[in-house]
């Protein structure tokens, strides 16, 4: 009852109409769901000629084209939801790694069609999750208006009671949404409170989904007990990408002497161990982790995020080089095959909360989304000179 009555409250005061701009209300419907995701029976032949070399020119090249692709689709379908914040997220990086400034300026438009507001949910994670692409334009210019409406809906969730046996983030996909929101407010503010928020919570959602045999996270609850084909326990790829995803945004707002930041930096060294263990011979993962032979195609959302996030290890000195480099070289390759001549990126599972089976074109923005942040990483790494020559 309290959760209504602050969610009545907040939207009354203030949620005031949408700005102008064309919205995916006045697309058709086909068009709305085409902006989202597809799987075509006849996608254009795959690309032949992108290299897998991890420099400058080829790893631009690649996320140029898939950028370029998905943002044709997506011009006039603004979106709060966490399929797009996703996507958003990467053009974000795409357009500092491209030196493309209209990416940018798309999801610059989308946050000021919203004035800068999460989704109608005050205490849901997936309608938290764009709140990382305000706080990413917010910290490239400190305008209090773009964390407004942020801070004062996270101060009154912190009103709210705790319930340690139910977890506000019950499903392993939601410490990407919100956890790294928490963090960079309290980054962007100065405030320790919303830190100490997301880090307990953190702890309640790990205590439950953490596998410490596995090294990895069940989706919720109600797959603790699921198992696969093979006997294997299921853990499926993309939600266990989410969480290493989310891992790196949080680590990002910790200061190096916090007594909190090397729970997160163990963790994150203990699921990239557990994901370089299920690394399969393309490069890349299935939806379901332990047990392969029971899908038939990769998982590029999935894999796309653990490229990105221990891309991001490697770079900041948390995963050992010799160790990892490989990993995300063979899988990089492995991606670039799923690329189709239009730049379509094919083989990306579409929204759920298991492991499924799906058309190799399949195509969904926040597997984009995850491809780009995962192509910036490794530029990065490339600037960095841990590639060797640039």
């Amino acid at each position: 009852m309290r959760t209504r009555i602050l969610q009545t409250l907040f939207l009354a005061t203030l949620l005031p109409t949408l700005g102008t701009g064309k919205a995916s209300a006045q697309l058709t419907l086909n068009e709305q769901q085409a902006a989202v995701g597809d799987a075509p029976s006849d996608p254009d032949p795959l690309v032949s000629e992108l290299s897998p070399s991890l420099t400058h020119e080829s790893v631009r090249r690649a996320m140029r084209m898939v950028a370029a692709w998905q943002v044709r689709r997506v011009c006039n379908t603004p979106s709060q939801d966490w399929i797009f914040a996703t996507l958003y997220m990467g053009l974000l990086a795409a357009s500092r790694t491209l030196q493309e400034p209209r990416y940018h300026d798309l999801v610059l438009r989308v946050a000021e069609h919203y004035d800068w507001r999460l989704g109608p949910r005050l205490d849901h994670a997936d309608d938290q999750a764009i709140g990382q692409v305000y706080l990413a334009l917010y910290r490239e210019r400190p305008n209090p208006r773009r964390i407004k409406a942020l801070r004062m809906q996270f101060d009154l969730l912190m009103q709210e009671p705790r319930k340690p046996k139910h977890p506000v983030w019950w499903w392993c996909d939601a410490l990407f949404m919100a956890p790294p929101v928490w963090a960079g407010l309290a980054g962007a503010t100065g405030d320790d409170h919303y830190l100490a928020y997301m880090d307990q919570e953190w702890h309640t959602t790990s205590s439950l989904l953490w596998d410490q045999k596995e090294r990895l996270f069940s989706r919720d609850a109600a797959y603790l007990t699921k198992y696969e084909t093979n006997g294997h326990k299921l853990f499926w790829s993309r939600g266990n990408g989410w969480v290493m995803g989310g891992l790196v945004g949080i680590l990002q707002q910790f200061a190096e002497n916090d007594p909190r930041r090397p729970f997160y930096v163990e963790r994150l060294q203990e699921m990239a161990s557990a994901v370089k263990d299920c690394q399969e011979a393309d490069g890349l993962w299935r939806a379901g982790m332990l047990d392969a032979a029971s899908y038939a195609n990769p998982e590029i959302s999935g894999s796309a995020f653990f490229v990105y996030s221990i891309a991001w290890g490697i770079q900041h000195g948390l995963l050992d080089k010799a160790t990892y480099l490989l990993v995300v070289q063979r899988a990089w390759a492995g991606m670039l095959k799923h690329i189709y001549a239009d730049g379509r990126l094919g083989d990306v599972q579409p929204v759920g909360e298991a492991p499924g089976n799906y058309k190799p074109s399949a195509s969904y923005v926040f597997g984009v989304g995850a491809f780009l942040l995962a192509g910036s990483e490794l530029d990065t790494l490339a600037t960095s000179g841990r590639y060797g020559k640039r």
